[in-house]
């Protein structure tokens, strides 16, 4: 692999790390243990090693398609992939750190639409690196079910 190309994949890891550390910033804590939960709901040790594989994903996914057409020539579906990215983050702030379960499903409903924009648009430069996001859509399809679940069942009292 060319330096060049090695830097480009350690550049959208980070990326992602930076999306990532919203989540260590603002962490479940005391306020998520004391909601109340579905029976189906995933136990807390499973978020880490699941979003480590999807930000994996995401990364690589990324590298594919500024290795096959640079900044340039994909600009806009990298501009797209950012764009998912920030919200990714957004929705930790808003979820835990803000504890709106309410308007973080609202914000997980444009997160949604950004990922799937992005596997549109990454589909017309790079087939593979658009499949590789489908775990990740899937992932916040079902994290968007139970924000919805968690919403409804711990009514936010202002």
């Amino acid at each position: 692999m060319e330096w060049s190309s090695l830097l480009g994949l350690l550049g959208f890891f980070g990326a992602n790390l930076a999306a990532a550390l919203s989540g260590a910033l603002f962490t479940p804590g005391e306020w998520y243990r004391g909601l109340a939960k579905p029976s189906w709901n995933p136990p807390d040790w499973a978020f880490g090693p699941a979003w480590a594989i999807l930000y994996t994903l995401i990364a690589i996914s990324g590298w594919l398609v500024w290795r096959k057409a640079g900044f340039a020539g994909a600009a806009v579906p990298l501009a797209i992939y950012g764009v998912q990215l920030v919200l990714n983050a957004a929705w930790s702030a808003i979820f835990f750190g803000m504890r709106r379960p309410d308007l973080a499903f609202f914000e997980l409903i444009v997160f949604w639409i950004a990922i799937l924009a992005t596997i549109i648009a990454f589909w017309t430069v790079h087939r593979t690196a658009a499949l590789m996001l489908l775990p990740y859509l899937a992932w916040v399809t079902f994290a968007g079910v139970l924000n919805f679940t968690l919403w409804r069942l711990n009514p936010v009292r202002a």
